[in-house]
């Protein structure tokens, strides 16, 4: 890890971590009173390592993830003074001493001083998430029951694919977004797949620019409404077009979401992405 690094934004220096996580135990990402949260616990280990901080190092997250839902690379920054610095000049590096105070739920395995105009939610370009669904026709394994919605009928794979491309390009999710105050539910939903995978679990791969509350998780509920046979792709298009939260299909569980990927552009266009963002969607909450 480069420590030398030019520090930024008013003397500060910006780290940039990858982490993971199993949030079945998490009350989801974002801090809350008296609720465990992966924000509570990592600016708890930050804490430990470099004092009390009233604003949790500037800490921001690139997708704010719901109670329950994993992340297999999940992406952050914190910012740290010149003078928090010198704290740990001697002893373990810092991933390995963070990794010591997280829980065994959280694991740490990337952290560098990040590049110049890094911002973990404002300079990604894309997320990207995979929902796992065991139905009747595939193979249940128990190893992997926190991480897969078992659903006890046949679903249709092809059918949900073909339903999902509806839902493909820049469009008001109103119907599939828990609506939030002063925010857009007008998403760029880059690509849907639906795959079987060779022990016949399906998986639904969805990347967005960003997502709205509980978006993915609503979108899954309709697909598989569709490869259940109680619903058709033609309306999977009119639910989207009437931008009607009284037409949602039911979310689905959070078990099975793991969040898989966070794009980001080439270093010199990292403050660029973030200003345009900034501009764009000033007023979002990401999920």
């Amino acid at each position: 890890m480069n420590q030398s690094a030019t520090p930024e934004d008013g003397g500060l220096i910006r780290f940039k971590a990858q982490l993971s996580y199993h949030g079945g135990k998490f009350n989801g990402w974002a801090k809350q009173p008296k609720m465990r949260t992966v924000h509570s616990e990592f600016a708890k280990a930050l804490t430990t390592v470099f004092g009390e901080s009233s604003d949790d190092f500037a800490m921001r997250v690139a997708g704010r993830t719901d109670a329950g839902v994993h992340a297999l690379a999940q992406v952050l920054h914190f910012d740290i003074s010149p003078e928090r610095m010198k704290r740990i000049e001697r002893g373990p590096d810092l991933i390995s001493r963070l990794n010591s105070l997280l829980p065994a739920d959280i694991r740490i395995f990337s952290l560098d001083v990040a590049p110049p105009g890094f911002d973990a939610r404002f300079s990604a370009l894309y997320r990207q998430y995979r929902y796992r669904v065991s139905d009747h026709d595939s193979q249940r394994n128990p190893l992997e029951a926190d991480f897969t919605l078992w659903h006890t009928r046949p679903l249709d794979s092809e059918a949900m694919q073909d339903a999902a491309l509806r839902l493909v390009g820049l469009h008001d999710f109103a119907t599939f977004c828990r609506p939030r105050d002063f925010g857009t539910t007008i998403r760029d939903l880059q690509e849907v797949r639906v795959v079987r995978t060779e022990t016949g679990v399906i998986e639904i791969w969805l990347t967005a620019d960003a997502f709205c509350h509980n978006m993915v998780r609503a979108i899954v509920g309709a697909l598989m409404a569709v490869g259940g046979g109680t619903a058709s792709a033609d309306e999977i298009s009119e639910v989207l077009a009437a931008k009607s939260r009284e037409d949602m299909f039911k979310v689905v569980a959070p078990n099975g979401l793991t969040l898989m990927k966070i794009g980001y552009p080439s270093d010199d266009k990292l403050a660029a992405q973030a200003i345009v963002t900034k501009v764009q969607r000033q007023t979002i909450d990401d999920e």
